[in-house]
């Protein structure tokens, strides 16, 4: 694949930031990126799951793509944007558009209302959408979980290339490491394969992962940092307990709604990416003062100081 660079380390699936009443606040990309590249984070995935992207209009998701490559232009920032949508042709000008703003890649989601009945079918959707950016690599973006589209990932690697010429690889969000495994090993390694359940990463890396996309690497980047350094030089027990803050956290944030919660917490650390929209449900003052509470009690704010 020309001019790829494969998603080796961490990946941030970033948020949309809205102002309080709901509306797209682009003035905070600046504040995201400055704060990912602070944390050594090297590539930014935007309107993804994160990203709220079904939450979005497709003149939102153009114009936050528009905003983030803007932003990076002169940093070792990249970003994929990703460009999945129920609409194919919705998906085809996104892809197009990111293609011509020079995003490093573009990913995409299955679409999950009226659902590909068939692995053919999904890869005849992806090839349309691929074909729109033709010098841009792809990443389908399998997260089985929420899209309710569940084949084999490694007999779509197989498959796959022969209609996607710009195919380079998967976003695997699925805790079946099985699969993954399988899929490292499909083409004799040469896909890419970054991996997407951030409290299953420590197992991925021993399958093989060389590198992750996830929410929680917006307020929890030095955790997963340090885990990675500790796997690299084969720290078992750092790297366990590493992943063990990583999957305490997920649970406290789970507990008020993940999306609402995580992005309270990235307003608490100054990063003001404002509220989720509905139906994402928002915390209330008082649960944002649990919450405050609950990670000063887990040691938060030591593990990312």
């Amino acid at each position: 694949m020309p001019n790829h660079f494969p998603l080796h380390g961490l990946t941030t699936a970033t948020h949309t930031p809205f102002h309080s009443d709901g509306s797209l606040n682009l003035a905070v990309v600046e504040a995201q990126a400055s704060h990912l590249l602070n944390h050594g984070v090297g590539a930014a995935f935007i309107g993804g799951t994160t990203g709220e992207s079904h939450s979005l209009t497709i003149q939102e998701r153009l114009a936050l793509a528009e905003r983030w490559t803007d932003v990076v232009q002169g940093s070792p920032l990249r970003v994929v944007v990703h460009v999945g949508a129920n609409c194919l042709s919705d998906a085809r000008t996104l892809a197009a558009h990111a293609a011509g703003r020079g995003a490093a890649a573009i990913a995409a989601l299955a679409p999950s209302y009226f659902k590909p009945r068939s692995l053919d079918l999904l890869i005849e959707c992806c090839a349309d959408t691929a074909a729109a950016a033709p010098e841009t690599p792809f990443y389908f973006y399998d997260i089985p979980v929420l899209t309710g589209v569940a084949f084999s990932m490694p007999d779509f690697l197989a498959q796959a290339p022969e209609r996607i010429p710009t195919l380079a690889g998967l976003k695997f969000t699925n805790p079946d490491l099985m699969a993954y495994q399988q899929c490292l090993h499909t083409g004799e390694g040469r896909w890419d394969l970054p991996f997407g359940v951030d409290e299953h990463l420590l197992g991925a890396l021993a399958m093989g992962a060389r590198g992750a996309v996830g929410s929680g690497f917006n307020f929890a980047a030095p955790i997963y940092q340090r885990m990675l350094a500790a796997f690299d030089r084969g720290d078992l027990a750092v790297a366990r307990l590493e992943q063990f803050r990583g999957v305490r956290l997920v649970q406290l944030l789970a507990g008020y709604g993940y999306m609402g919660a995580a992005k309270t917490l990235m307003n608490m650390l100054g990063v003001p990416v404002g509220p989720a929209r509905l139906p994402h449900a928002n915390l209330s003052p008082e649960q944002t003062a649990l919450l405050h509470t609950g990670l000063e009690s887990l040691g938060f704010f030591d593990w990312i100081s």
